[in-house]
């Protein structure tokens, strides 16, 4: 079968045979990540890479994350790779190790950030929760929801924006999102973009690339994509109600 990875697939074999090799014997998982490598970037034209790789609860299976935001499964020789999510069954159920390093993951990137490249709404009120929203000023559901900004806020709920140009540079939205971004009035640009005013074109050194860097490197494909404090990754418009329940605010 294949398998969709980014822009490129790739023929993986699904096999669960695991190798008595010791990981000592591949002088601490280097020559793992070095073949790996090869076959990767030779397979999708140097567009996929790996950007960790760490041990699972599974003996001699390792986790490999990509800089689509996707993870695999290494046997210990590199020669099988496995797609989809690792599940550990406990008494209480089943539970995604998969899904928890994502938002492991992704909680570590967002948390580098710094908040000063971001467009940020803080409450009046206490702060009881932090939503962070990957945005394109073009994107109709990002609208809808930047409409809902005094609501959630009310609701003690911060909202700091990342910038997500849908297509990155080659995005419609890329020129106006600097312009935003370069403005004195950031909050101001911001609403005026998003209801469709032109705004004056400026330049100056923005994030806004690095942002959609980072949004590729965490699986984010389209707007608004929201980032939950514990890493959850939620795609898509939700109205106030379904937010403030899900970040399970009083």
């Amino acid at each position: 079968m294949k398998v969709k990875l980014g822009s490129a697939y790739l023929p993986l074999l699904l096999t669960f045979f695991v190798f008595s090799v010791k990981a000592q014997e591949l002088n601490g998982s280097q020559e793992l990540i070095d073949k790996l490598k090869q076959s990767l970037e030779v397979s999708s034209q140097g567009q996929l890479q790996i950007l960790a790789i760490k041990d699972t609860p599974l003996t001699d299976i390792f986790e490999i994350e990509l800089n689509t935001g996707e993870l695999l499964y290494s046997d210990i020789t590199g020669s099988y790779l496995f797609a989809g999510d690792m599940y550990e069954t406990t008494i209480s159920g089943l539970v995604n190790l998969s899904s928890g390093t994502r938002q492991s993951r992704t909680q570590e990137k967002i948390a580098n950030i710094a908040e000063d490249e971001m467009i940020i709404y803080t409450p009046e009120v206490d702060v009881k929760a932090t939503l962070t929203v990957f945005t394109d000023v073009d994107c109709t559901y990002c609208r809808a929801l930047h409409k809902d900004v005094e609501a959630l806020l009310e609701q003690g709920i911060k909202i700091r924006y990342l910038a997500y140009p849908r297509g990155g540079e080659a995005a419609d939205s890329y020129e106006k999102m600097i312009s935003v971004w370069c403005s004195g009035d950031r909050h101001k640009s911001l609403t005026q973009a998003k209801n469709g005013q032109n705004l004056p074109k400026r330049e100056c050194e923005t994030p806004i690339l690095d942002h959609y860097q980072l949004g590729n490197e965490i699986g984010i494909s389209g707007t608004p994509a929201l980032i939950f404090p514990d890493g959850r990754l939620i795609p898509g418009y939700m109205d106030v109600d379904r937010l403030v329940a899900l970040l399970n605010i009083n």
